[in-house]
């Protein structure tokens, strides 16, 4: 069986039972950083009793494959990474992708989460959400990424290192405005938590100084463009023109022009109605 295995993200104390069970009973631990799995056992007062190997970005392809191999011979693997779950902008997935796929049972230790903590912190909207991971690193292509997701709708979630926030809190002014709302979430539950909530120039302004720790930014959704028309007032206006003798596809060739949405997500609602 494999098992991953959240960890806390700040708190020891928010380590759940199930967790403590599953690392002491273990064949294999593997974990992201061992130093810090050692230290979290001890805070736990938790012997680990099975073996101990690194998993990490560098290593990730060869070791998956290794700790296959002990998955095939019957073994209880547990992943867990320096904190959250695995597989989140951490190692596990391509573990558990060969696990899938090799018929192994793939289980999980729910833990703590520093995208819903952060999300639920931030006080933006949290009924519809993304979650995007690290921007990435050269401002180009930064750049380009965001200018794709301007028109998102849902609350954003990124994650960013303390040396690029500022970088990143610019790029993201510059692509979903200045004044769009945002919180920057800093060492969530640990003891200098800190959550900066306001626009984004703001935030970025703020963060030109020197900022430490885990970052986790949550940015609100683009606003919704009520001049477009209603995808079903779109459908009624293809039906009508079909009505008049007018083929489908030249129906919804027009109407999706005039109302400049996408020709094939009109075309897939009306046949989806």
């Amino acid at each position: 069986m494999l098992i991953l295995a959240g960890a806390p993200i700040g708190q020891a104390g928010d380590a759940s039972p199930r967790l403590r069970e599953a690392i002491a009973a273990a064949d294999v631990i593997a974990a992201e950083d061992t130093r810090r799995l050692r230290r979290l056992a001890a805070d736990l007062g938790v012997t680990l009793g099975g073996r101990v190997v690194s998993y990490y970005d560098a290593n990730e392809t060869a070791r998956a494959e290794e700790l296959l191999e002990a998955l095939l011979q019957g073994q209880t693997v547990v992943v867990i990474t320096d904190a959250g779950m695995p597989g989140v902008s951490d190692p596990g997935y391509r573990l558990t992708r060969l696990a899938v796929d090799a018929g192994v049972t793939v289980t999980a230790v729910p833990g703590p989460s520093a995208v819903t903590t952060a999300l639920a912190l931030s006080g933006l909207p949290s009924d519809r959400f993304c979650f995007e991971g690290f921007p990435p690193r050269k401002a180009g292509e930064r750049a380009r990424r965001l200018a794709a997701l301007a028109g998102e709708e849902r609350t954003m979630v990124f994650f960013e290192a303390p040396h690029r926030l500022h970088a990143s809190l610019e790029a993201m002014a510059e692509a979903f405005g200045a004044a769009r709302p945002a919180a920057v979430c800093r060492e969530l539950t640990k003891t200098y938590e800190e959550v900066r909530r306001g626009g984004l120039a703001e935030l970025a302004a703020w963060a030109e100084g020197e900022v430490r720790g885990e970052i986790t930014v949550v940015v609100s959704g683009a606003e919704p463009d009520l001049a477009t028309p209603a995808i079903e007032d779109l459908v009624a206006e293809v039906a009508r023109r079909e009505a008049t003798g007018l083929p489908r596809k030249e129906a919804i060739a027009e109407v999706a022009k005039s109302a400049g949405v996408s020709r094939r997500d009109l075309y897939n609602a009306v046949h989806a109605r």
